[in-house]
C-alpha cells in the first residue's frame, strides 16, 4: 500500500473531525473511517484522536513541485526573516506572493 500524501492526511483528519463534530460514536467513527479510506482500525482511531483536539478542519494542501529561484541576496535575507518571524515556511511565503501576483495579470490568448 503507498503512503499517504499530505492532502490525503488532511482529508482523512478532516472526516474525522466531521465525525466528532456529529456526535458520532467512537467505534462507528473508526469503522467508517477504516472503509472510507482503506484504514486499519488502529490508524482510524489515531485520527479520530488527532481531530479530538481541532478547533476547525485543516487545510488540504495542493501538492507541490521543488523549483529553484535565484533572488538577489538582500531578498533572500528579508525572505528568511519574513519566515522566521511569521513562522510561515519560505515556500509558503512565495506561493501568496507568486499567486497575488499571478492572479493581478492579464490573460493574453
Amino acid at each position: 500500500m503507498a503512503r499517504s500524501t499530505k492532502a490525503d492526511k488532511a482529508r482523512q483528519l478532516n472526516a474525522a473531525y466531521t465525525m466528532l463534530r456529529r456526535n458520532t460514536p467512537l467505534s462507528k467513527a473508526m469503522q467508517r473511517l477504516s472503509g472510507q479510506f482503506d484504514l486499519s482500525e488502529r490508524q482510524a482511531y489515531r485520527y479520530l484522536k488527532e481531530a479530538a483536539h481541532l478547533g476547525r478542519p485543516v487545510e488540504v494542501t495542493e501538492a507541490t513541485v521543488p523549483i529553484t529561484l535565484k533572488v538577489p541576496a538582500r531578498t533572500a535575507r528579508l525572505l528568511r526573516a519574513c519566515a522566521r518571524s511569521s513562522g510561515l515556511t519560505i515556500g509558503a511565503i512565495v506561493t501568496r506572493a507568486l499567486t497575488m501576483f499571478l492572479s493581478t495579470q492579464r490573460r493574453h490568448g
